[in-house]
């Protein structure tokens, strides 16, 4: 199973936004990483370093490596609509990203050892595999052992009301995947245009 380990405040300086997380050093240093960051004159990217930089972003927000991700920009161009917002919609559609956004993990990092470590059950079966495609209707849960840790359950914040795709169940500690997200209700800041200028190259 493969999944980026470097620096996440490096990978997030590059971008400049909290992509990983964790954006406390922005404010302090906003300056790219390397020894000579704060001097060196920044060059107006081209079209191409535009495109790929957009990939690299969504690649870090979703913990997607590059093979997985040339999967799903592949079943987002065979499926109808338009496939930059399709593809947002795949990624969104996660087990592992919908398991943070419903509040059960504090990351998309933490979420995914959750899911790989069999603690999170799709309609009643354990699932362990993070890249999971979730349907509309599907129920995301808690294994009964771990809805008896409390050391897991401290964490579950419950989901951001914003997120209007996802239904969370308090008292059960389940949430229920409704519908496939609209792309103006996705935060996340990515020019999924771009991406898919790229991989039409």
């Amino acid at each position: 199973m493969a999944r980026y380990t470097g620096p996440k405040t490096k990978i997030s300086r590059i971008f400049g936004e909290p992509i990983l997380g964790n954006g406390k050093y922005l404010g302090k240093n906003s300056n790219p990483p390397g020894q000579h960051g704060a001097t060196r004159k920044r060059k107006q990217l081209g079209e191409y370093a535009l495109q790929l930089r957009e990939k690299q972003k969504a690649k870090y927000t979703y913990g997607v490596l590059e093979r997985q991700f040339r999967n799903l920009f592949e079943e987002a161009n065979r499926r109808k609509g338009v496939t930059g917002e399709v593809l947002i919609k795949l990624l969104e559609a996660r087990l592992d990203n919908t398991v943070f956004r419903l509040g059960i993990a504090p990351s998309r990092p933490a979420a995914r050892q959750l899911v790989s470590h069999k603690h999170i059950t799709v309609n009643g079966h354990v699932m362990n595999v993070p890249s999971y495609q979730l349907k509309p209707g599907d129920i995301i849960g808690l294994k009964d052992k771990t809805a008896g840790n409390t050391a897991l359950t401290s964490v579950i914040r419950g989901k951001n009301p914003k997120f209007s795709w996802l239904d969370w169940n308090e008292k059960e500690n389940k949430g229920t995947f409704i519908a496939y997200p609209e792309r103006d209700s996705v935060p996340e800041n990515i020019k999924e245009q771009l991406i898919v200028e790229l991989y039409s190259k």
